[in-house]
């Protein structure tokens, strides 16, 4: 009887134990996250928290330079996910195609994705380096005047978009081409027989019939952008003059360096929110495209 029970619950007994502990290492950040948000701590071991409620959110909705870097965090967000979704789409179609050296295109192409973000953002800070750096030496080259690229509060965030847009194209890529695979053959084949062109058959065949891919791809590029760090800190720490200082960049400035664990708490459950309601629009778009088709 035992014995019988153990085998139907099997599934049960074997994933509960991960599925425990996932959550465990889900849920006790954040529930300790927000109750350090309603405390005043500087990290001291002689210093106990102090209970300010909500304080540390009426200051954080005060502070300018919070509103500043929801601003870069949005201009940062917005360019490098629009570029890379039309990108994305682009190369997937090109890479569908059958041509010479195909594979090898495409090798090279996933390069970008498996390097290390941090080696990247260095790689990418000698390039910008306005004095020896290929990139001026390029324009240069072209008759036009070098750039300050990362040293420039009004060119920074672009700069920095061309570094997201160079690394992480590839992923949005490998999904549409994956959402290419999984499309039906017969629109393409009646829309043969009535004479469409390739551009009539991607903006009535393709293009909708991929959306939802499209919109999942962008949903997990959303999610990663808005959490982008290592890249600009590597680059520019936040400068110059806080102008591409985000909120993730933010939130680690103000509990590590000014160690301020309350504010920067406080900022993290806004951002944790900011993120997942951005996610369930997302997931309402996607899924409302899916009943509409």
């Amino acid at each position: 009887m035992q014995y019988s029970w153990f085998n139907r619950n099997l599934k049960w007994i074997y994933t509960l134990p991960a599925v425990f502990f996932v959550l465990i290492m889900m849920l006790f950040p954040i529930i300790y996250t927000v109750r350090i948000s309603f405390y005043e701590w500087s990290m001291s071991a002689t210093t106990p928290p102090a209970w300010v409620g909500l304080g540390n959110y009426i200051a954080l909705f005060k502070d300018e330079r919070f509103w500043h870097a929801v601003g870069s965090t949005f201009y940062f967000t917005i360019a490098a996910l629009a570029l890379e979704v039309i990108l994305g789409v682009a190369i997937a179609l090109l890479l569908s195609r059958e041509f010479k050296g195909k594979n090898l295109v495409k090798t090279v192409f996933l390069l970008p994705m498996v390097a290390t973000p941090v080696a990247m953002g260095l790689v990418w800070m000698l390039i910008y380096e306005p004095t020896i750096g290929v990139a001026n030496m390029m324009l240069k080259g072209m008759g036009l005047q070098p750039l300050l690229w990362l040293a420039s509060p009004n060119q920074v965030i672009p700069s920095l978009v061309i570094v997201d847009v160079w690394e992480w194209t590839p992923m949005i890529a490998l999904i549409i081409m994956a959402g290419l695979a999984t499309l039906p053959s017969d629109p393409y084949e009646a829309a043969d027989v009535d004479g469409a062109s390739a551009w009539t058959k991607f903006v009535s065949i393709t293009l909708p019939l991929l959306r939802p891919t499209i919109i999942v791809a962008a949903m997990l590029r959303l999610i990663d952008v808005l959490k982008t760090f290592d890249i600009i800190y590597a680059t520019t720490q936040g400068g110059p003059n806080f102008a591409s200082e985000t909120l993730n960049l933010y939130g680690y400035v103000q509990g590590f360096q000014y160690f301020k664990l309350g504010s920067a708490s406080s900022l993290l459950v806004v951002f944790f929110m900011l993120v997942m309601g951005l996610t369930l629009f997302m997931i309402w778009m996607r899924k409302r495209l899916e009943g509409a088709s």
